[in-house]
Parts: C-alpha cells; structure tokens; sequence
C-alpha cells in the first residue's frame, strides 16, 4: 500500500501546538521530542526536519532502512529504532539506526554490541502487562543497564508504552519508570506518545514519541 502524502502547513502547525503543550507541561525542562513516522513516506521525514525534528522513529526495519535510502543526503537526521527488535535484523539496521529505543533482553545487547561497538541504547521496560507491546520487566531492568554498560553501550535512558485506554492509566506505570531511572544513573526517560503526552510530562518524560499528533492519523498497514 502506498503511502499518503503528508501535508508540509499541516504538520508545521501541528509542530507548534505540540511545542506549545510541552512547553506548558515540562515546567521548563529540555524534552526531545521524536518525530514517528511509521505507516508514512519519506514526505514525513522531510517535513518533520522542515520543522526542526531530527530525531526521527520508526518501528519496523524494512520501512526504516527504505526511508534512509532515499534520505542519504539529511545529515542532521538521526534515526531512533522503537519497534520490537529481532536480533536478525540488527545488522542491517546497525550502519543506519543512531538510538536504539526499545532493547528489552540480553541476547539484543550482545548482538548490537557485535554489530554497533557503543552504540546509544535505551532499556524498554513493559508498564502495563500486555506481551504484544515487549519490555522487561522493572524488576529486570537494572540487570540489563548493567550488562549493557559492560560490554560498552551507553544507555542513554529508559523507554516505555503506557497500556491502551484513558491517558490516566498510563500514570503509575510512568512514575515507576522515571524512579527507577533516577536510581539507575540514566538521564533520558522516554515515555509518552500523542495520546498520553500530558501525563507523560507531568510525571517527567524527558522525550516523547509522537506520530498521529503532528501527521494526522496513521494509514492502515
């Protein structure tokens, strides 16, 4: 399925009201904000850098790496990997992915280690249960930053999903993770997407995700 075309106007007023909201919530700390542009074409990408977001995310390989071909020459973009890795397809990401947001076991560790000496990794934990959205568990995540320091990446911060439903459940699970960042040494924490953004914040994301909130609603995969 082709991708819809996004329109530039759209997404840079779509880009100042959500500068807007952060900067009312974030009580004046520095929020990375990541542009998702999974489901959408390389117009995305192109128009969330005309807006000043270099950091772009993607969840699957194969629309990551087809969108980087035809974006050689934006050398102020950096790719964030946030969908469910799978150890086989890290090495083909390994030459183009910048942050990797959603490491969640030992075998990812070793294997970006193999492939991406020092590479910028963020430890996914799972907030809310559900399987289909991965993560570790809290309770192993503090085994995972240490081994990951070990063998020489460095773990910028931890990552994680709020459950579906009202933004407010995702609040306990949020505080949970920015505690255990603040005991782990780990600066970043990134929580929060276009739907639970505010809770995010107020808990204290310092990067948030967002897709449907600056291009409209995704296209059906």
């Amino acid at each position: 399925m082709t991708a819809p075309p996004v329109d530039p106007d759209a997404v840079a007023r779509n880009a100042a009201e959500l500068r807007d909201r952060i900067n009312h919530l974030s009580g004046g700390r520095q929020v990375t904000i990541v542009a998702v542009t999974k489901g959408f074409g390389a117009d995305a990408v192109r128009a969330a850098l005309d807006c000043g977001f270099s950091c772009v995310g993607e969840n699957y390989a194969q629309e990551l790496l087809s969108k980087a071909e035809q974006l050689t020459s934006a050398s102020e973009l950096h790719w964030h990997f946030l969908g469910q890795l799978q150890r086989n397809k890290i090495r083909s990401l390994a030459p183009v992915v910048d942050v990797w947001q959603s490491v969640d076991r030992i075998a990812l560790i070793d294997a970006i280690s193999e492939r991406a000496p020092g590479a910028k990794i963020f430890i996914q934990a799972n907030l809310s249960g559900e399987p289909h959205k991965g993560g570790a568990a809290l309770v192993d995540v503090p085994a995972l930053v240490d081994h990951a320091r070990d063998v020489g990446l460095e773990v910028q911060g931890l990552m994680g999903v709020g459950p579906e439903g009202p933004p407010e459940g995702a609040r306990g699970g949020f505080r949970s993770l920015v505690e255990l960042a603040d005991t782990l040494g780990v600066e970043q924490r990134s929580i929060g997407m276009s739907a639970d953004l505010e809770v995010a914040l107020q808990e204290g994301s310092t990067m948030v995700r967002v897709g449907s909130g600056l291009f409209g609603a995704r296209p059906p995969r």
